[in-house]
Parts: structure tokens; sequence; C-alpha cells
């Protein structure tokens, strides 16, 4: 990053107060109080690099050694962090792997580290997918992820300008970040509340001053996610307990747990009721036979079938609410590292139970069932079991439910749980003279656009 800075000073006496300075983005750089030995008077002066920052210099992530300085510039960020979780090398790995992730088909990704004098401050990857960058957008719009970075705006605005501008040059107009390259339910949205507890399976956490990083750029919020929370002795409302007991009076309904051995009957309904509860929603596909034992297969190996539970209207599968076991609560202890000792490690603490929460997955009630109460009673029926004494889960958590949601929100709250961690998306549009609009709401399965009618918090 040599080259030449644009500054204004002042005077103060025989020395010089530095005000502003500009690089080739035309945007203040940094303001600062710092005086130097100056023989003119204050006007705009042309500056060579300066020394704090010519030093810097990005490096792409393509080759053993630059991918684990990207895997372990976290541990120096996080190291007297006691909540944070390091996430599974493989995990993060196989987002950049182009036989693992199909967004590869129809997208492009590039990921950097930025190092100062030698030693690595920062990373950032930058992607975009062509089916989804025109998808319920005003303009094209691209993604950044993987941000980790010191305390230093500075070596923010550098990553982001990096990140910037390779998508510019891709014909992108936008970028939104922390997200993922891939499916939603990863790696997506920046920790702005909840920092007191620890982060669930693929899910960020980051330094409280990454907000400050990303609004002192220019992102706004987008949308947020919530996470709501509840212990699961506590019971649920009195309003949806009420409308569920209709509901268990109706002899036709019943709910069951799945049974590992029927495990691909239980496949089929997923599927029935998802794509008639979710698919062909916007922005969500209908899934195939395929998918749907894709899906079911990856949960198997941790997929406790006493927390998995579907609705019944006859012999009609009608609803489904899967809740896995939190499985941080095991990697924690395995450091990132999934090998033979990581291996021996998960085995063993699954032996023990070390997992005491549960997070939902996913939560899907098909049209001709919704508002009957069929949410409650699917609800008591995990809560007979889930409510006994000694049973091995505390807690339950339910990830990602979109602020632009309130029909999910209103689910959430009426089985008592309440907001325990917010996430959000932000949104950077590369023409700041364009209106910035946040995500639409969705109501009653259909979204309207606020247009921006909320405030940004």
């Amino acid at each position: 990053m040599s080259g030449l800075f644009l500054c204004k000073a002042k005077v103060v006496g025989d020395r010089f107060l530095l005000e502003y300075c500009f690089y080739s983005t035309q945007r203040p750089l940094f303001a600062l109080n710092v005086f130097s030995p100056v023989n003119s008077q204050g006007k705009w002066l042309l500056l060579t690099a300066l020394s704090d920052i010519q030093n810097m210099q990005f490096i792409e992530v393509n080759d053993k050694g630059t991918v684990s300085e990207f895997l372990r510039l976290p541990l120096k960020i996080y190291k007297n962090e006691p909540n944070w979780i390091r996430p599974l090398d493989q995990d993060i790995e196989s987002v950049f792997d182009k036989k693992k992730n199909k967004f590869f088909r129809h997208g492009q990704c590039v990921r950097w580290i930025l190092q100062d004098n030698g030693q690595t401050v920062g990373r950032i990857g930058a992607f975009f997918s062509k089916k989804t960058m025109n998808k319920g957008n005003d303009q094209p719009t691209g993604g950044v992820g993987f941000f980790e970075c010191l305390d230093n705006q500075e070596y923010a605005n550098a990553l982001f300008d990096k990140a910037k501008a390779w998508l510019e040059d891709k014909g992108l107009e936008a970028m939104d970040g922390p997200i993922n390259f891939g499916d939603r339910d990863r790696f997506w949205g920046l920790l702005v509340d909840g920092f007191d507890i620890p982060p669930n399976y693929m899910c960020n956490y980051n330094p409280t001053y990454y907000q400050a990083l990303f609004e002192n750029y220019g992102f706004q919020t987008y949308f947020g996610q919530l996470t709501f929370g509840r212990k699961t002795i506590e019971p649920v409302s009195e309003k949806l307990h009420a409308k569920a007991e209709r509901v268990h009076r109706d002899p036709k309904y019943h709910f069951e747990h799945v049974k590992m051995k029927n495990l691909e009957k239980y496949t089929e309904d997923f599927l029935e009721v998802y794509n008639q509860a979710w698919g062909g929603h916007k922005g969500v596909a209908k899934l195939n036979i395929a998918q749907a034992r894709s899906i079911m297969k990856s949960m198997k190996p941790i997929m406790d079938e006493r927390i998995v539970w579907f609705g019944y209207y006859g012999k009609q599968p009608i609803a489904f609410f899967i809740m896995l076991p939190e499985v941080n609560q095991i990697f924690r202890h395995v450091g990132g590292k999934l090998d033979i000792i990581g291996k021996l490690k998960f085995v063993y603490h699954k032996w023990r139970k070390t997992c005491t929460k549960m997070v939902g997955m996913a939560f899907g009630i098909i049209p001709a069932h919704q508002g009957k109460g069929v949410e409650g009673a699917l609800v008591n029926a995990a809560g007979n079991l889930v409510q006994k004494e000694g049973f091995q889960y505390e807690d339950f958590e339910m990830n990602w439910i979109g602020d632009f949601n309130p029909k999910m929100i209103h689910v959430c709250e009426q089985v008592g749980g309440s907001v325990v961690k917010t996430h959000r998306t932000y949104r950077k549009l590369f023409d700041e003279s364009k209106p910035f609009k946040r995500h639409p709401i969705i109501n009653g399965g259909k979204e309207e656009s606020d247009d921006n009618k909320e405030e940004e918090k």
C-alpha cells in the first residue's frame, strides 16, 4: 500500500497538526492529533507513503501456508475470550472447496489475509452467486464473510476496500456481510448482543468492537437475526396451551418422535411438510427426495430421536419440529481439529452427555393446519418427554429467526422463548447516493417492503 497521500495540516507554533489524510479511495483514511516539525504555512501537502501503513500487504489465500494463517488468526484475536468456541477447520475450508461447495457452480469466491510488517492482522472473503445476486435486490449484490481483524479501523477499512474493489470489478454494486458463501443457516451475521453466551454450532461469534468496524465503514443494517432461548422445564403460554388442548381433543391428530430404524419414512414426511410449509416462498426453493435424504443423512450422526418430532392428521404428515443436541458444547473440547484425537474426544463427550442444550433446526406446519394450535400441541407433546426430571437437555434455543418474520417471532414467544442473542446482516451500497432499503417484512407468507420506514437502530 505504498504511494502518495494527500493530507491537510495546520501550523501550531513551529509544528503542524495533521488533520486529514486521503489515499486513492478518496475517503478519509484517518484523523490524527500528531505533531510533526514543519517550516511552511498550513496548506495541502503531498506526502510520501506513511511508514505505519507502507508495510501492509494483502496475500491471497491459495496454499497451505496462507490457509494456515487464515485459520490461526482467530486464535490471536480470541485468546482472552472464554465464550468463543473455535469453529472446525474442516467446516471453514469446505466453504472454499470447489469440490464440496455447490455455490461455485454459479459463483466465484476469493479470500485474503492482511499483513502488517509480516504479522497477520486481518482476513476476509469476498464472493457472489449469479443465482442470488439479483434476487430480491435493487442492485446486484455480493457478499463478504469470514472477517476477522484486530481492533484497528484502518485495517478493517483496507479489508473492506479490497473486497469492494474485487466485487466492483465483477459488476456488483453492493455487498452484504458478514455472510456465508453458501446457505444462510451457517456463518451468517454479526453478533451485536448476547456475548455472554457461547456460540451454537456454525454460528458466528465476534468481539464487540466489530460492530463499530462495520458501521464506521458505512455498512447499514439490512436485517436482524434473533436467537430465542428458554429453559426446557418452563411451560408454554396459557393461550398456546389452551389451543393445543383443543388439538389434542381431536383424535385424528397425533404426534410422535422419530425412530431411527424408520428414518426413510420420516424423510419422506419431512419432504412433504417442508415443500408445503416453506418451499416456493420467495427465496426458498422446494426440495426433492435426494436433497431431503442428504439433510437427514447430515443430521443422523448427532440426531437424538427423542427430540425430533412429527405431527399427523390421520395418516397425513402435517408438521415437524426438528431439534438437535448443541454439539458446540462438545466441539469446544476439540480445538477446531476433527482428526483422530478430535474424533475420540467427540465420542467421549457424546458418551458423557456433555450436551445439555437443544437447538431448534427446523419447524414447519402445512398451511391447512396453521393457526389451529398445532404448534402448541407439537411443543406440548415434545415437552411431555423433555420436561421429565433428569432429562439430558436443560436449555433450548431457536436460531436464525429473521426480524422480518413476525409470524415465527410470535411462535417463539408463545412457546416461552425470549431473545438471548442478536446478529445483524449488514449491507453496503457502493453508490451511497442510492436510497437504502431494509429486507422486506414477511406478512402472512407475503413480503411487503417497509421501504426503510423503520429507523436504523
